[in-house]
This record gives C-alpha cells, sequence and structure tokens, in this order.
C-alpha cells in the first residue's frame, strides 16, 4: 500500500528537515538500521513514513519520535533556551538502506 498517496506532495517535502549526522546516529544505523531525521514540530509518524518512503524510494518498517526540550543555557545577559527540537527514527525493512552520500550526487 502506497502511503504517500494520502498526504499531498508539498507537506510530504516540508516534513523532513535534515538527517542527523553524528557518532550516535550511525551507531544506530550499523546496529538497528534505522535512520534519524529532525522534523517539523506537527509532523505525524504517518507523514513522516510517507515522506521518506517518497523521497528516498525506500520501505519503512516503523516509525518512533522524540520531543527533545531545548536546553537552559546560560550567557552573559542572563539565561536564555536552546530551540526544541522533534527527532524521528525511522526503522528501514531488511535489505533497505539510505545512502546519504550518493543520494546527493
Amino acid at each position: 500500500m502506497n502511503t504517500a498517496v494520502k498526504f499531498s506532495e508539498e507537506r510530504l517535502m516540508k516534513v523532513l528537515l535534515a538527517p542527523v549526522v553524528s557518532e550516535k546516529a550511525t551507531f544506530i544505523a550499523d546496529k538497528y538500521e534505522q535512520v534519524i531525521f529532525r522534523v517539523v514540530k506537527d509532523a505525524t509518524k504517518p507523514e513522516i513514513k510517507a515522506a521518506v518512503e517518497s523521497l528516498f524510494k525506500v520501505e519503512v518498517e516503523s516509525v518512533k519520535v522524540l520531543n527533545r526540550q531545548g536546553k537552559v543555557k546560560r550567557a552573559r545577559h542572563g539565561f536564555g533556551r536552546k530551540n526544541s527540537q522533534k527527532l524521528a527514527y525511522v526503522c528501514l525493512k531488511p535489505g533497505q538502506e539510505i545512502n546519504f552520500v550518493e543520494e546527493a550526487k
């Protein structure tokens, strides 16, 4: 079943903000076959799944969402807060992978 049909193409292009490239993200990708994306704050799991499937032409098994609150930081002028983020852990079906290096070419 193609889940991309339920949502508009314009919305799916705006759901994913950026892939998370870090040491932890690389470890999770290797061990659990998951990819981490920063997504817009009002994105839902079905929207994230449809966006990944339509943009990268892969099959998604499941999506887990993490709402990360912004940290409070102290500066010269007092206290401030970093922006909050919403992260999506996308589990791909066995045999599927997203290679960001080749996608950029």
